[in-house]
């Protein structure tokens, strides 16, 4: 795996990316907003001095009082909220309103590098006004103040002014603390990504290393399952998939095994027997016995590999199902009669137990019927001659139900817990032991159960599906 597409730099790299965007946002969105919001401040400071120290200097205009009162009356209101202030007289003339300065607390006479847009402004206006101004010595905020005549009439503006090169060095040292602390969290969350994701990157490799000796077939390793988080589960997970996998393998094994024991005996006898019949002295009776054998032998590996077909098709689940509208008691009916010379052969008797109306449900008529004959089957070849077999159909709770009961002696208890497992037989009647193996695998693909209940002189085989 390349370095930079390991999960341990993807995670160093997210711890990275999500700092570096919080500094951005605190960067580019908070600190504009806190440098607005301090020079709202400033000029509210400003308007609340004005609007408090604004009444002395407006009754002195209002008094007519000489130059030097209403210069030492602009001073003190200056001292007073620690700010510059200009008083400005509104001229009305043929050029429009305009404002020009009569008096200032720094005694200049000439002020050139003001415009007072804002005095003009307050003046139309005819209320106090806020704002900021450029001046040969940096940006001011400005709080401007009407002086009005007994006719309402806006006479004089004052203007308080206040430089904003603090408000701009408070902006200007907290964006220089932000990238300080912003860049030694970067480099923290490097240490931090990488503490974090070195030890998940150890763990994944562990899981990844273990993975791949039980794909090679070594299922003793060792998952680590003692952490909680969501790796220990996909550990206990794995695990647990060993687990099945070795069964698996155990039970292929075994079956491998017992398929070619299987096999190898009819082979074998076929073998011998040919061997036999090139002996030219054979009688034509002794023949004809040996030329049965064959046939037998034939017909059982036949059946077998029928048998190894149909189950291997069912474990990969390729077998196709073709459901469609199906009345059991009908199927029970024709399954049971192909049975009657068999059962004549053994003096077995056959019992039909069917509900007088038609059991109809959705079914595959094909699969269903091929189950009932393992089933009947089953029941004729492993119990003594003469043995009554009882063939039942119902329907109960929304589920249809097949039984094939046999009055037979029953099936050992050790045997009853193995009796659907492949070549499995209970007793000494040979076959190939997968006719029920298949027959559950069956039902199970049907989305139904096949179930067995056996106790010394009964056993009944119960095959339930939806209805």
């Amino acid at each position: 795996m390349r370095p930079l597409r390991s999960l341990r730099a993807k995670l160093t790299f997210l711890f990275f990316a999500m700092t570096l965007a919080a500094v951005f946002v605190v960067y580019v969105y908070v600190t504009p907003q806190l440098e607005s919001s301090l020079r709202q401040e400033k000029l509210d400071s400003l308007a609340t001095g004005a609007e408090r120290w604004s009444p002395p200097v407006a009754d002195a205009i209002r008094a007519e009082r000489s130059g030097p009162d209403l210069d030492r009356s602009v001073r003190r209101a200056a001292d007073r909220t620690n700010t510059r202030v200009t008083l400005l007289v509104v001229s009305r003339g043929t050029l429009g309103l305009k404002a020009l300065p009569v008096s200032d607390s720094t005694g200049e006479t000439s002020i050139r590098d003001l415009q007072f847009a804002l005095a003009a402004d307050t003046a139309r206006a005819r209320r106090s006004q806020t704002g900021s101004e450029s001046s040969d010595e940096g940006p001011l905020g400005q709080a401007a103040v009407p002086v009005l005549d007994q006719d309402g009439n806006v006479t004089h503006v004052l203007v308080y002014s206040a430089p904003l090169a603090d408000v701009d060095d408070n902006v200007t040292l907290i964006r220089r603390q932000i990238l300080t602390a912003g860049a030694l969290a970067l480099g923290l969350s490097l240490i931090a990504g990488l503490l974090v994701s070195t030890p998940l990157t150890r763990r994944v490799s562990q899981l990844e290393q273990g993975a791949e000796r039980v794909a090679g077939g070594d299922f003793t390793t060792q998952f680590p399952t003692q952490h909680l988080d969501e790796l220990g589960q996909l550990a206990r997970a794995l695990d647990d998939m060993q687990t099945q996998l070795a069964e698996l393998d155990s039970a292929r094994k075994r079956f491998i095994a017992t398929a070619s024991h299987e096999l190898r005996t009819p082979i074998f006898s076929l073998a011998g027997f040919l061997e036999l019949l090139e002996d030219e002295e054979l009688d034509e009776e002794t023949r004809k016995h040996f030329i049965g054998q064959v046939r037998e032998q034939v017909a059982r590996l036949g059946t077998l590999a029928t048998s190894l077909l149909d189950l291997s098709r069912l474990e990969a689940g390729s077998l196709e199902l073709r459901p469609e509208e199906t009345d059991l008691s009908m199927l029970a009916r024709n399954v049971a009669s192909e049975f009657e010379p068999a059962l004549q052969g053994s003096e077995s008797h056959l019992t039909l137990r069917l509900d007088g109306e038609p059991i109809e449900t959705v079914c595959d008529p094909e699969r269903v019927a091929q189950v009932l004959r393992i089933l009947i089957d089953n029941a004729i070849v492993h119990t003594p001659e003469g043995t009554d077999l009882v063939v039942s159909a119902s329907r109960r709770d929304n589920r249809v139900r097949l039984a094939v009961r046999d009055d037979g002696p029953g099936i050992r208890r050790d045997a009853l817990a193995r009796i659907f497992e492949p070549f499995f037989t209970g007793d000494h009647v040979s076959g190939s032991g997968l006719g029920l193996a298949i027959a559950r695998e069956l039902a199970e693909r049907m989305h139904g159960r096949l179930a067995v209940e056996s106790v010394p002189g009964r056993t009944t085989f119960t095959l339930e599906l939806p209805g």
